[in-house]
């Protein structure tokens, strides 16, 4: 709203007989919980409107945005079951509504499982996590580089660290021919992740790569190329899923 103007939240319970007569598209009947937004701002065109979820689209001048602002919180949203709608006019403002599946327990799920069940059930066999390789992993945060660069290591990776894009090609040509895979984040300084595959398979067309994003995947591949071939770790994840999807990509 650059000149000022008003910014309104709402939440409501959505009942399951509301949400049939909301005619909402693509929402099944249900118990939603519903979280509105609306602003007095200057609103979008319809064009602008039909891209605002999409990876990297940005209205704001370059150097402002970088385009990920919603589409993370669309693949937040989509990650609980949850549904987002857009509604605005130019000169009107916006108003965004969220509908997250309301969390109920069962009867199922309250019962306290017996004794004797808890007695015969087996412990799940480990997985082996472990692997071997180079893996340089190009996290702008150093507290989650840090983390996950030890989560590696401690099984049994070799860990080469890069906090933004750039240094990350500094990185990989310092080790040339070493580097067996690049673990990145997507939205980074001076050069965000997609930028970095482009640079990088440059001249190493086969080099492996796994994203780690906040958002949806198949809105981000949407805005590549269909020959770009990765794999992608959707966040929030925990380092068992982090070292799985590791060794899947040197194992594949």
């Amino acid at each position: 709203m650059p000149g000022g103007g008003k910014l309104a939240i709402r939440t409501a319970n959505v009942s399951e007989p509301l949400s049939r007569e909301l005619g909402l598209s693509h929402i099944p009947p249900g118990e939603y919980v519903m979280i509105e937004v609306r602003d007095t701002g200057t609103g979008m065109s319809d064009e602008v409107k039909q891209k605002i979820f999409e990876p990297f689209f940005s209205t704001k001048e370059i150097g402002r945005g970088t385009g990920l602002g919603l589409s993370t919180v669309y693949g937040i949203i989509k990650q609980t079951g949850g549904y987002i709608f857009a509604e605005s006019e130019e000169g009107e403002g916006t108003v965004m509504r969220v509908y997250l599946p309301r969390y109920a327990e069962d009867a199922a799920e309250a019962e306290i499982e017996p004794e004797p069940a808890k007695a015969e059930r087996k412990p799940e066999k480990p997985k082996d996590l472990t692997g071997r390789g180079t893996v340089l992993l190009v996290e702008d945060e150093d507290a989650v580089r840090s983390f996950a660069a030890r989560a590696l290591g401690t099984r049994g990776y070799h860990v080469l660290e890069a906090s933004t894009g750039a240094e990350a090609l500094e990185v990989f040509e310092g080790h040339d021919g070493e580097v067996d895979l690049v673990v990145s984040d997507v939205v980074m300084p001076e050069m965000d992740g997609p930028t970095l595959m482009k640079e990088l398979r440059r001249d190493h067309p086969d080099l492996k790569i796994i994203f780690m994003s906040g958002y949806a995947e198949d809105a981000f591949r949407r805005n590549l190329t269909e020959n770009e071939h990765f794999m992608f770790l959707q966040k929030p994840f925990d380092l068992k899923q982090l070292a799985a999807a590791v060794k899947s990509a040197l194992e594949g």
